[in-house]
């Protein structure tokens, strides 16, 4: 129906005698213009976490959302926020972890914020201060960006925030890993006690939680999911192989899927050599990490999402602005060093509702890292074989390996333990 929807227009569907399907987004306390803009964009029922949250943020509370990534955070957020500043003066911050989210939560943004008479700012490091000094001399009222570049304007004098009513951070969790709590706070430091703040988080570490403790007012705790669960639609395999051999188990696992494949390795150098590999191997590949520029990083990333390229090969940093839907396997070509990082990671496929699949290449001797996200999730993952590759024994972590996973999911087994490190 969302199709036919976008296609004819609604008018066309009355003609014909069409009932267009009632939106789920009524009764959640939304304003008439944003409800006529989610309609047109073809919004009809909410996810778990904009259900919940919408109608709790529009009343001005403070909120803790946990959530995976693909779970509609954007939306469940900026409708509330945007309309709390059409009702009374002020400004709303969004601070997310990396240029590329704030890049897409701000396109998102800027869908629904003109509706309401409101600018966008997108602050980010990579690229020149003009344009950003050009939206704040505007006054817009939401400022999305990074930690490091909103304080630059803070500090510099650019970016007023006496007047913020809504602070949203938005990955909580990896702002921490990523080394911005120091922003942050001086950040928080500027802002009126007497504001609205909303934290998302696809899990609950201390930092976080001394966080939400510090600087929030008896937040409501939402959750979509427990904090570190993994999405159930998202079927888990596990190839046990020596290093050697992850090549060509990639070879083999990228002759079998044919979709788009988002491909996660631990640095920089990593994803230069995956890259190269693929491209020797005659795949349409693009690499995303801290060594390519913003200019690159943007073409990859347009790249990957118009079909140009078939293969996204990412750092774990890299990748947090990653928001592609149809991505049909994620494959973790070595385990995260943080077993948080995992769920990240497999939040790529399997998004909006659609079934997705990742896989994970372990040697022999990280069976305790195995056993310790397996843990995080409560999810064991199916440990399976290719006829052509050699399969190994998992060190440490007590499971036979199923030949069967090369055709059909194998019969999941109990696992448990913590990761040596």
């Amino acid at each position: 129906m969302k199709k036919l929807l976008k296609k004819i227009g609604l008018n066309a569907l009355r003609k014909l005698g069409i009932k267009k399907e009632a939106s789920g987004f009524y009764g959640l306390g939304i304003a008439p213009l944003l409800m006529d803009t989610l309609d047109k964009k073809g919004f009809v029922t909410p996810t778990p976490i904009q259900e919940k949250s919408i109608r709790i943020a529009t009343e001005g509370k403070d909120m803790v959302g946990i959530a995976q990534t693909g779970t509609g955070k954007t939306i469940a957020f900026s409708i509330p926020m945007i309309q709390r500043l059409a009702a009374a003066p002020g400004k709303a911050l969004v601070l997310l972890p990396t240029r590329e989210l704030a890049l897409q939560v701000a396109e998102v943004c800027r869908e629904f914020a003109p509706q309401m008479g409101m600018g966008v700012a997108c602050l980010i490091g990579g690229e020149g201060k003009e344009r950003q000094l050009r939206d704040l001399a505007k006054k817009a009222r939401i400022i999305i960006g990074t930690p490091g570049r909103v304080y630059d304007h803070i500090e510099q004098g650019a970016l007023k925030v006496h007047d913020a009513r809504i602070l949203v951070l938005d990955e909580a969790d990896r702002m921490f890993d990523m080394g911005f709590a120091p922003q942050i706070n001086r950040i928080i430091r500027c802002l009126p006690r007497d504001r609205q703040t909303m934290l998302f988080s696809a899990t609950m570490p201390n930092e976080v939680m001394k966080l939400a403790s510090r600087h929030m007012k008896l937040p409501i705790r939402i959750e979509a999911a427990k904090s570190g669960t993994a999405a159930t639609n998202v079927i888990q395999e596990l190839y046990v192989v020596r290093s050697s051999s992850k090549p060509m188990l990639m070879s083999k696992l990228l002759e079998k899927y044919s979709g788009t494949v988002l491909i996660f390795v631990e640095t920089r150098y990593d994803a230069a050599k995956v890259a190269s590999i693929l491209s020797y191997m005659g795949h349409s590949v693009a690499e995303i990490h801290s060594d390519r520029t913003m200019g690159q990083r943007k073409d990859a990333m347009a790249g990957f999402k118009s079909g140009k390229y078939r293969i996204l090969v990412a750092t774990d940093i890299a990748a947090r602005g990653i928001d592609v839907t149809g991505i049909e396997l994620v494959i973790n070509y070595e385990i995260p060093a943080e077993d948080d990082a995992y769920v990240h990671r497999i939040g790529r496929t399997g998004r909006a509702g659609q079934p997705g699949r990742a896989i994970t290449f372990a040697t022999p001797e990280q069976g305790g890292d195995v056993r310790s996200i397996e843990t995080l999730t409560g999810i064991p993952l199916t440990q399976v074989s290719h006829p052509e590759v050699p399969a190994e024994t998992l060190w440490g972590h007590d499971r036979a390996v199923s030949g069967r996973g090369w055709n059909q999911r194998s019969a999941r087994r109990p696992g448990g333990g913590g990761r040596r490190r």
